[in-house]
């Protein structure tokens, strides 16, 4: 039975594991967004959030705690100096993990995980019908974009015949 067995070992070293989370928190604070597997995902989310709020206390000690995470310095000084006072009102759960769908070569399950009060959305995958709807919307739009530049365009040539005719009038 595994009672109180909560890591999950992903058959690594312990060294490997650590590191892998480590490049894993690294690419979330540098690009607010990582897509990963969902059981990598559920664990490094973990390491970030305690990350995140040591970076909320924002003193000495809590940097030095997370330049031991944090593999990249100036991922570090952004975390220090954007996100953390981003989620300082926060009470916590900094971050979400968005289901994506099975990879395609082994069907693994692949995740979001972003920053929730992040810029960055997911983007979501069209079906074909709606897919096929928007590329009828932008051909009609750009139709019409044509037709009032057409428009545009004839009247100012006429406005440019109303002013050469005038100046032959005079």
């Amino acid at each position: 039975m595994r009672h109180n067995r909560t890591l999950r070992k992903f058959s690594r070293t312990q060294a490997h594991r650590n590191m892998m989370y480590r490049n894993l928190v690294t690419s979330l604070f540098k690009h607010e967004r990582i897509q990963t597997t969902a059981p990598k995902a559920k664990e490094a989310r973990a390491v970030a959030e305690r990350l995140i709020t040591f970076a909320k206390k924002g003193d000495l000690h809590s940097r030095r705690i997370a330049a031991r995470k944090v593999n990249e310095p100036v991922v570090l000084q952004k975390l220090f100096a954007e996100i953390g006072p981003r989620y300082a009102e926060r009470p916590g759960g900094y971050t979400r993990i968005l289901r994506v769908g099975p990879r395609l070569g082994d069907n693994a399950e692949l995740v979001i995980l972003e920053l929730v009060d992040g810029t960055a959305r997911p983007k979501v995958k069209d079906s074909r019908k709606r897919a096929r709807a928007r590329k009828v919307l932008q051909a009609e739009q750009k139709k019409e974009a044509i037709a009032s530049f057409t428009e545009q365009a004839q009247e100012a040539a006429d406005r440019e015949k109303d002013k050469a005719a005038d100046e032959d009038k005079k």
